[in-house]
């Protein structure tokens, strides 16, 4: 549907204002233009009323003269935009009949932006073709000059202050479940929800909060000007609970007189599940059907799609998602949340959605906190964090101040446990050096983990602490986070570090101070946290592999000998732990199928059906040789039994049961 931007391309531009003026065309030409619009060109958009069931938008012309390969629709909401604050635009020769001067394109239904879309026709001269009005990836802009054609509106039927972008998030308690949603107006909303799925059934009712944030709130451009500003829409915020452990919810919000949602369900937290599930990525971003200001992320789709289908096979497991940072993309343009949030829509309103705060989101120029060596710059288009601490709410209550009277960011750090598993999250953007409020959250937190409850921790930043690719500019940034984190995640026992940031996926081995302690993709628990970047779940720019200076010979970009697997596939990641054994599987978009796999063992195996578990497992791999490690522990009780069988036959039953009763957990080692 975006049609063929004209290529090729001349080399990158630096990228201009949106919306900048240009000097004015000849009189003669706007009289062309003026000619063609008096001849009768028409532009249509249908349904005009769009409705639940109604899944695209048809965009019909005819009657253009001389049609030319720049001619596009560009897409409006509202209907009093001006010409140059545009959402986006699709080129006409994205039909096969455009040269005659008619056509029809079809734009996949558009997130309800609280108010009309409008369609225009514009002419675009070769000659105003200009490398000083540039989007992100430094094509030309249309500058919305020579408007040929309006369509009608096009609106959503029935009520505008329907609930819409339902997602849910884990709160404070084990017994709660936080749901938020965006509503046209601040009129009084609820939450609806009860175990049977007809609402007659004893449903209980809860109130909600609401919250917005204004134009004049966003700290730079292109965030607070009229071409990235609309309004967002008012934000809801409602808390279902009292709810029982591992049991299937329904629920609905809304209001009686400006409608409701349908009805969704949920698996409510157990936080004494032997169990723990969750889907696992960063830098997804979004899906846009039309060519905009910014580069988009047409792989989120596949992402989406893939761990949906993994969602359904979960069943009544609880389950949860975990997206580190670079959520959007947004970067200052508003109505990109709105397409993310109905993206995400189908998982999130039934699966637990939990974020971190990556540079995207955050980042711009006088951020409270800019030490020197950091590369914190205008990545957030000005957004200075707002709108991800108002669409979303995290446990716990991290917050800074923006510093210039704006709402305060939050959701920067905070934890949670879920079955067998504590789950950390930090703020890589904000003070994380040792001394600071984040960095004390962090040990406090880390040391009062129970680990006989939840034997696995998980911990969770958008920047990595380790990568191969080249990304030279975050090097004094990772040293930091080596001197000022890395000591935490040892100390503590820390069983996996994920990162986003780098848009690829690599596990590293077991790492403390840039050596690693193990290089199986299956072990007990060596002392070190492995670390695993998982930037991979849509946004495709990546810089090449860090070259290394040992290697003058192509191929140049060899792996290091701290990295077991890395790959530049799309995906996301599974995790399944139980009491005994945490396993982390790489899955790609191309085939959704799993393509690296990582285990590691407790060392609290209880039964002997999972030991045998434990040696029988199967695992990714090249067929390599294998050999058994054995745990002191093992060990221990092994030498225990011997012992007890020298002391006499006297003793043979009670010994034979002894014997059966100490097993051992071999596992297998891959060797490099």
């Amino acid at each position: 549907c975006k049609g063929n931007h004209p290529s090729p391309r001349p080399p990158r531009a630096s990228l201009g204002v949106p919306g900048k003026m240009h000097p004015k065309p000849p009189l003669l030409l706007l009289l062309f233009f003026a000619a063609g619009e008096a001849a009768g060109t028409s532009l249509t958009a249908t349904p005009t009323k769009l409705t639940q069931s109604d899944q695209e938008i048809k965009i019909r012309w005819s009657d253009l003269p001389s049609p030319d390969g720049l001619d596009h629709v560009a897409i409006y909401s509202p209907p009093s935009s001006s010409d140059r604050d545009f959402l986006g635009y699709i080129f006409l020769n994205g039909s096969a009949s455009w040269r005659s001067g008619r056509g029809e394109l079809t734009l996949p239904r558009l997130p309800n932006l609280r108010a009309p879309y409008q369609f225009r026709l514009f002419r675009w001269p070769a000659k105003e073709y200009s490398y000083h009005h540039v989007d992100h990836d430094g094509n030309p802009l249309p500058h919305g000059r020579h408007r040929v054609a309006l369509s009608g509106e096009v609106a959503f039927a029935g009520s505008a202050a329907r609930p819409e972008q339902v997602h849910l998030a884990f709160a404070d308690r084990a017994d709660e479940m936080r749901v938020m949603f965006v509503c046209a107006d601040a009129v009084k909303r609820a939450v609806r929800y009860g175990l049977e799925k007809e609402e007659e059934k004893g449903w209980t009712e809860v109130g909600t909060e609401v919250r917005t944030y204004e134009q004049k709130h966003m700290c730079d451009a292109p965030a607070n000007d009229s071409v990235g500003w609309r309004h967002p829409g008012f934000v809801f915020d409602g808390l279902m609970n009292g709810l029982e452990p591992g049991r299937r919810y329904f629920y609905k919000v809304g209001s009686d007189p400006g409608g409701w949602s349908e009805t969704y369900s949920f698996i409510s937290r157990d936080s004494e599940a032997n169990e723990t599930i969750a889907f696992l990525f960063g830098d997804m971003g979004t899906y846009v059907p039309y060519n905009t200001y910014i580069r988009t992320q047409d792989e989120s789709l596949s992402t989406v799609k893939w761990i949906l289908r993994d969602i359904e096979a979960v069943g009544d497991k609880p389950a949860f998602i975990s997206h580190i940072g670079d959520i959007s993309y947004a970067r200052g343009y508003a109505w990109v949340w709105d397409h993310f949030f109905s993206q995400i829509e189908p998982i999130a309103a039934n699966t637990p959605y939990h974020v971190c705060i990556g540079n995207h989101e955050y980042d711009w120029p006088s951020q409270p906190w800019k030490p020197s060596w950091s590369t914190y710059g205008k990545d957030g288009g000005g957004e200075c964090g707002i709108p991800y601490s108002v669409k979303f709410r995290m446990p716990g209550n991290s917050v800074l101040p923006t510093g210039n009277g704006a709402p305060d960011t939050r959701n920067l750090y905070y934890s949670f446990d879920s079955g067998v598993v504590h789950f950390v999250y930090m703020s890589t953007e904000t003070n994380f050096v040792q001394g600071s409020n984040q960095h004390n959250f962090l040990k406090a937190d880390l040391e009062k983990v129970n680990r006989s409850r939840t034997p696995f921790v998980v911990f969770q930043g958008h920047r990595p602490m380790y990568t191969s690719s080249n990304e030279a500019r975050d090097f004094a940034m990772r040293q930091q986070m080596i001197q000022h984190l890395e000591p935490l995640l040892v100390m503590y026992n820390v069983t996996l570090a994920l990162w986003g940031h780098v848009h690829r996926y690599e596990r590293f081995c077991p790492m403390k101070n840039s050596q690693c302690l193990n290089t199986s993709s299956s072990f007990i628990y060596p002392g070190a946290p492995v670390h695993v970047v998982i930037g991979m779940a849509g946004q495709d720019w990546q810089p090449i592999w860090q070259p290394r200076r040992d290697h003058p010979d192509v191929p140049i970009f060899p792996q290091p000998g701290i990295s077991m697997y890395r790959g530049g596939e799309f995906g996301y990641t599974k995790l399944v732990a139980t009491r005994e054994k945490l396993t982390l599987m790489y899955v790609g978009n191309h085939d959704g199928q799993v393509h690296d796999m990582v285990e590691i063992f407790s060392g609290q195996t209880s039964t002997e059906a999972s030991a045998t578990e434990a040696v029988n497992q199967t695992k990714l791999g090249s067929g390599t040789s294998t050999k058994l490690k054995i745990s002191p522990l093992y060990l221990e009780i092994g030498g225990s039994v011997m012992l007890a069988l020298l002391l006499g036959f006297a003793l043979g039953f009670l010994l034979r049961k002894k014997r059966e009763a100490a097993q051992w957990t071999p596992v297998k080692n891959e060797e490099s």
